[in-house]
């Protein structure tokens, strides 16, 4: 008992002392430990600031937990504490970029091959030319084609979000819905600006823009190889019909043939399934691998937005016009005679083969960057010398292909000077655009276009300049504007997620 405590006094029970607030864990170094590895290894910040967003973190938790304004704030704090450390992965590294030649090839080549349906159908297109100017025909053809172009591009940004979604029957619906509706749409368009062109014509275009929808279908969903084996019987035909004259008949039968096995396939590819589980699908989707349950946030939404197909549309029309400038430049010179399937547009369709295959190369290429760079500097002169490889292997490409097929064209002029130099430029626009897509800066590229695209027929309707020394200009104008871009997103590590 206590000296001078009273008997009947019970001892005091000692107060629990409370931590001192110095002694308080610190929220910052308990999320430093937690994600330490990963912020050892982050080169830049914004590396960090994305896995706190894919975590959950929103800004006002951010703000209540550490007191700081948002994610970038707090991956900033997390990037000055934590130590740079780069460990090497047990084993090789998986690189999800890597892929084959092979398939790259195929594409470009099912994208070239349609153009031998303009060699069967020119007799279509015969007939005095048009008040612009153009064979006969020619204005609806390609009116259709550049809508078919536009709405196509958008149709795809919005299958392949609803793919990247996991859900791959609101996929198949889109296109479902999408693929009639723009060959529709491009058919109203053909007969609009028809005038007094033979109906032949605007059929013609119709089937066209059936095609592209179709195609599209069958692209989206990965049936490349169907897709290239209904072609190959009417390029077939075709190329012995450069050789040797071909009944009308014969040229009619495999248009028709090719037209009707592409929309068949790209109907069966995107159809719902047959019987009573079709009826059942109706009413109840089943949560399957067509369709998986969708998160709180993918509920709310109602997947991706319309709005967000739209400047992927808006890039389809201006390449396209930039293209079909391309292919018209030596007629509008009086150099050429057939306005269609010029060797320019042919080589770059081909050429989209490489320049898919490059691309992947240099998302690899920066993956491996950012594993080996300690420094936001170093990793961005990584992926600037990794790209300007990728784009120089694709002129490269693009190069011999406009060699190739300006020597074996009949009657066409020789590739060289300002026309090779405003062809190679406008690979690099092409390219450089196609990159800006991946890096999800697709409205700054279709921007670009779209200027170079309205710069280049405002200088065509004003007679301006020579049309080679035009896009000349135009070309070397937009390549210099998307290079800047690209340049500027390179040291962005969120840009290569």
């Amino acid at each position: 008992m206590p000296p001078g405590a009273r008997p009947d006094t019970l001892p005091a029970v000692p107060r629990q002392r409370t931590k001192p607030s110095w002694a308080q864990p610190d929220p910052f170094d308990e999320l430093a430990e937690r994600l330490d590895d990963f912020i050892a290894a982050a080169v830049h910040p914004d590396e960090i600031a994305a896995l706190l967003e894919s975590d959950g973190l929103s800004d006002d938790q951010i703000r209540e937990r550490y007191g700081v304004k948002n994610s970038f704030a707090l991956a900033e704090e997390l990037y000055e504490r934590v130590e740079r450390r780069y460990p090497e992965p047990d084993g090789p590294a998986h690189d999800t970029w890597q892929v084959g030649l092979l398939g790259c090839l195929l594409r470009g080549l099912v994208f070239a091959l349609p153009g031998f349906g303009y060699v069967l159908g020119a007799p279509l297109l015969a007939g005095p030319h048009d008040d612009v100017g153009l064979p006969a025909g020619t204005v609806p053809l390609l009116a259709s084609a550049l809508v078919g172009w536009m709405w196509n591009q958008g149709l795809a940004h919005r299958a392949y979000a609803w793919l990247g979604l996991g859900d791959r029957g609101a996929a198949r619906r889109a296109l479902l819905l999408g693929a009639p509706v723009g060959a529709l749409l491009g058919a109203l368009v053909a007969l609009t600006v028809a005038g007094a062109a033979h109906p032949a014509a605007v059929a013609f275009a119709a089937g066209q823009s059936v095609y592209l929808g179709a195609a599209t279908a069958l692209l989206v969903m990965g049936r490349e190889r169907a897709l290239l084996t209904a072609l190959l019987p009417m390029a077939t035909g075709a190329v012995l019909a450069l050789a040797h004259p071909v009944p009308d008949a014969v040229r009619l039968t495999l248009l028709l043939g090719s037209l009707a096995v592409v929309a068949l396939l790209g109907l069966r590819e995107v159809a719902p399934p047959k019987g009573r589980g079709a009826v059942l699908n109706l009413r109840l989707p089943p949560r399957g691998r067509d369709k998986p349950r969708r998160t709180r946030s993918q509920s709310t939404t109602m997947g991706p937005r319309l709005s967000a197909s739209l400047p992927y549309a808006l890039f389809g029309l201006a390449t396209g016009v930039l293209v079909l400038y391309a292919a018209l430049g030596d007629f509008l010179t009086g150099e050429q005679h057939s306005a269609i399937a010029a060797p320019a547009a042919v080589a770059l369709t081909l050429s989209m083969g490489p320049a898919e295959w490059l691309l992947y190369r240099f998302r690899s290429g920066s993956l491996a960057g950012l594993r080996s760079s300690s420094t936001p500097r170093a990793f961005w002169r990584t992926t600037v010398l990794t790209v300007l490889k990728c784009l120089s292997g694709y002129l490269l490409a693009l190069l011999v292909l406009s060699l190739a097929t300006s020597a074996l064209w009949p009657h066409a002029p020789g590739i060289a000077g300002v026309r090779l130099a405003g062809l190679l430029l406008l690979g690099v626009v092409l390219w450089t655009g196609l990159l800006l897509q991946s890096f999800g800066a697709v409205l700054g590229a279709a921007t670009i276009c779209c200027g170079a695209a309205l710069a280049q027929t405002v200088a065509l309707l004003t007679h301006t300049g020579s049309p080679h020394g035009v896009a000349l200009i135009v070309h070397g104008t937009a390549a210099v504007a998307q290079t800047g871009l690209v340049c500027g997103l390179l040291g962005r590590v969120t840009a290569h997620r």
